[in-house]
C-alpha cells in the first residue's frame, strides 16, 4: 500500500469553504425561494437586501481578521 502525504490544514480550510458556499447558498435560494413563494417578488427582493444587511458585519470581521493575518505573517516571515 502505498503511503500517500495529506495536508490536513488545506482539507480543513477546503472543508470550511465548502460549507460556508453551501450554507450561502441555502441562505439565498431556500430561504429567499420560500419568501418569493410565500409573499412575492417584492418581498423576495427587500428580503435579498436584509440578508446582504445581515451578512455585511460577518463579512466585515472576516476581512479586518484576514488583514491582521496577513500583517502579522509579513512581519514574521518564519511563520509562513
Amino acid at each position: 500500500m502505498i503511503a500517500m502525504s495529506r495536508d490536513l490544514r488545506e482539507f480543513d480550510k477546503q472543508t470550511n469553504r465548502q460549507l460556508i458556499i453551501g450554507g450561502l447558498i441555502l441562505l439565498f435560494v431556500v430561504g429567499d425561494g420560500l419568501i418569493y413563494l410565500f409573499y412575492g417578488a417584492n418581498a423576495a427582493l427587500f428580503g435579498l437586501l436584509c440578508i446582504g444587511a445581515g451578512l455585511l458585519p460577518i463579512f466585515a470581521i472576516w476581512l479586518a481578521l484576514t488583514l491582521m493575518d496577513r500583517f502579522v505573517k509579513s512581519q514574521n516571515p518564519e511563520d509562513r
